[in-house]
């Protein structure tokens, strides 16, 4: 074997053995937490729902029932679907979390580089002086001449002990941190979008059914002022009638003032300020209702709420940054390289005589910085603590929030049959009322109180009925909105048949 050769393969060989090393990496490896056996939304919010509800057109839940990526799709609104599109391609929120996203994975990237050399080049021309009083180093002994160094440069820094596989897969829980992030601000805001429609179609019939009221009690108290102008009604029941018209027309402002506000929210939602135009608008016999509801299976709940999921990857992050801490403390090696040519004049020379190389290696071990490093290491394993603990309870908050909004679907069900039969029996009631005062069997009083009674409680049908696609919003947010299925409607399950 030739000197060079012998030469060449040392040098090989020095940087072999630190890359068969940097299979090593220190600090835990992560695993996600398992998810225990009992976990569930409780017996009570999984029950058949009571005859009352079923009455009502309460949808079936249906366990392990995929959810569509486009969930608000169910309620078969074209109006609702397009202003939901319209948001999520305009809101300023969604964006900037899609530009985070793509920073994160720059950032990645970036930190994936450190596995590889880098290499920089450099070409340095210089006029110099010499003191006359030393040896010139130029042939000619020349004082002043003139002096130019191409050199390529090479260094490398092997991962030891996995300070970098640690650096990197930290960066990447962060980017999928950044993902999930995405995906709660698109199921936020298509919820949001979805819950100003409904409020828009509940107010816009809540106010048209005040002002219907109030026009029905108008008439009424003009009729009571020709019958008093005549004797045939006491100014007392005159008085009832002109109280009853006021409490009604009270109720009207706060609904207006309800309305306007949110079509301002409308208008944030689609990325407009109050001032664009924004021509929509909701009616609440145009909504659907599906028959059947997923209900998402506890561990299918744990990987699809975004909520838990940017939990866990904060988790992750938090794992891997024990690691980096970790390898801190072991020795670390450096190898550095480089080579090029120095030659008088302006113009480089690759020559034998002008060439030069160096090939150097650096290892380095950390022995005393005063526990800094240890220190460091039990913040990333303190870190570490605190994430698994907020982890945990994020797990338990999305439980309780879905088991609330399905005691909610039940609930809100069995509202809305109370509400169906209150507002016919006090229909009736007001009918009976009315013909017993033609007939003088009752006061004027009592059909006041039955027309009282009769308006309260078709206001309330109103908002029960709204509560209802409020539960629905809800439900499919509190899974997860249907992220996974993004892109592969294949694997969605079709909206079920609309029910009025």
């Amino acid at each position: 074997m030739s000197p060079q050769t012998a030469r060449l393969s040392a040098h090989a060989a020095a940087i072999a053995v630190p890359l068969l090393l940097a299979a090593c990496a220190v600090g835990p490896d992560y695993r996600r937490p398992t998810l225990s056996a009992s976990a569930g939304y409780g017996g009570d919010a999984t029950s058949p729902g009571t005859p009352a509800a079923a009455a009502a057109g309460a949808p079936q839940l249906m366990a392990g029932l995929d959810i569509p990526a486009q969930w608000w799709r169910v309620f078969h609104s074209p109006d609702l679907d397009a202003l939901v599109a319209q948001a999520l391609k305009s809101n300023p929120t969604v964006d900037a979390a899609k530009a985070a996203l793509r920073s994160a994975r720059e950032q990645v990237k970036a930190q994936r580089g450190a596995f590889y050399p880098s290499v920089t080049a450099s070409l340095q021309p210089s006029h110099q002086y010499f003191a006359g009083t030393l040896a010139s180093p130029a042939l000619s002994g020349d004082s002043i001449y003139d002096l130019t160094t191409t050199q390529v440069s090479v260094a490398y820094a092997p991962d030891l002990f996995g300070a970098n596989a640690r650096a990197v897969e930290s960066l990447v829980a962060q980017q999928d941190q950044q993902r999930f992030e995405l995906e709660a601000a698109r199921l936020t805001l298509a919820s949001n979008v979805v819950l100003a429609a409904i409020q828009d179609a509940v107010l816009r019939e809540q106010i048209a059914t005040t002002r219907a009221i109030i026009a029905d009690q108008q008439q009424t108290l003009a009729s009571f002022r020709r019958q008093h102008q005549l004797g045939q009604v006491s100014t007392s029941d005159l008085a009832a009638q002109e109280a009853l018209l006021a409490q009604t027309q009270a109720i009207l402002p706060p609904l207006v003032k309800q309305f306007h506000v949110n079509r301002d929210l409308l208008s944030a939602l689609v990325g407009r300020t109050p001032g664009e135009p924004l021509d929509v608008r909701f009616d609440l016999n145009a909504l659907a209702l599906p028959d059947r509801l997923p209900l998402s299976l506890p561990a299918q709940l744990v990987e699809h709420r975004p909520d838990v999921r940017i939990a866990e990857a904060q988790l992750h992050a938090a794992s891997a940054q024990v690691g980096v801490a970790t390898a801190a403390r072991w020795p670390s090696l450096q190898i550095d390289a480089g080579g090029g040519s120095a030659a008088l004049g302006l113009t480089p020379e690759f020559t034998r005589a002008a060439n030069f190389w160096n090939v150097a290696a650096t290892l380095t071990q950390p022995i005393f910085q005063g526990g800094a490093l240890l220190h460091r290491q039990r913040v990333a394993e303190a870190a570490y603590d605190q994430a698994a603990a907020q982890y945990r309870s994020t797990v338990v908050g999305a439980f309780q929030n879905t088991a609330d909004v399905l005691h909610a679907l039940r609930t809100d069900a069995d509202a809305l049959g109370s509400a169906e039969s209150s507002a016919a029996a006090s229909r009736r009631s007001l009918d009976i009322a009315q013909r017993q005062f033609d007939l003088g069997d009752v006061s004027r009083l009592a059909v006041l109180g039955a027309e009282q009674t009769e308006a309260q409680a078709r206001l309330a049908l109103l908002q029960a009925r709204a509560n209802r696609y409020a539960d629905v919003v809800a439900l499919f947010q509190a899974l997860g909105g249907g992220w996974w299925n993004d892109g592969a409607p294949g694997e969605a399950s079709a909206p079920a048949a609309p029910k009025r």
